[in-house]
Parts: structure tokens; C-alpha cells; sequence
């Protein structure tokens, strides 16, 4: 799957755009987007729907690369329930990689569905 900066590298390229030529229509620096398209960095909430925009592109279509962990929200979930916090620990001793634990995610929903 491709990364958040991968997506909007190929985007950029899809439209001949360089990317000072990007940078300068989003008003950022051309650092900050080489930044968000090698991964180290991510676009505010004002910055992502005006890069959507000029992409050609949902700010839905961008925000499905995000593969950024939802940190807060993992929090909040292990504050409310600490059995959160025990799953979590057991993924992580355990090795299990992050294909597994999304087939499993999925073989467990499409059991439901039936």
C-alpha cells in the first residue's frame, strides 16, 4: 500500500507539476512538501483540503494513505478500557505483524456479516 507521500507525489506527477511549482500554490515551503512526500511529515487541516483541491482529489481519497497510528485515540481507548492496554501489549509481545492482525480483522468481520 502506498504512504500518504507516495500518493501525493503521484499525484503531483500525474499533473506535471514540480514540486516548488505544488509548494508554491499551497504557500508552503518546498521543504515542508519534499517532507510530507518522504513521509516525515503530514499537512494541517487548513493545508490537506487546498492540496486535495489542486491534486484532483478527495481530501477522503488522501486521508485513506494516512497510515499514521491514531495515538490519541488509542490512549483514550486503554484509559477506558485497560483491556485495550492487555491486547495491545499481547500484539506487540507476540510479533504479530500488521498483516495478520488485519487479516484477522477481517476474517472476524466478514464472519459477522453472514
Amino acid at each position: 500500500m502506498k504512504t500518504f507521500g507516495e500518493r501525493v507525489r503521484e499525484l503531483r506527477e500525474q499533473k506535471g507539476m514540480s514540486l516548488r511549482e505544488l509548494a508554491k500554490q499551497l504557500l508552503v515551503s518546498a521543504a515542508f512538501l519534499s517532507d510530507i512526500e518522504l513521509g516525515r511529515r503530514y499537512p494541517s487541516d487548513k493545508v490537506l483540503p487546498k492540496m486535495a483541491s489542486i491534486l484532483e482529489a478527495s481530501v477522503e481519497d488522501l486521508k485513506a494513505y494516512d497510515s499514521r497510528p491514531p495515538v490519541e485515540e488509542i490512549k483514550r481507548l486503554a484509559s477506558a478500557d485497560p483491556q485495550y492496554s492487555v491486547a495491545f501489549r499481547q500484539v506487540i509481545d507476540r510479533k504479530i505483524t500488521a498483516k495478520e492482525l488485519i487479516e484477522f480483522i477481517e476474517n472476524k468481520t466478514r464472519g459477522k456479516k453472514k
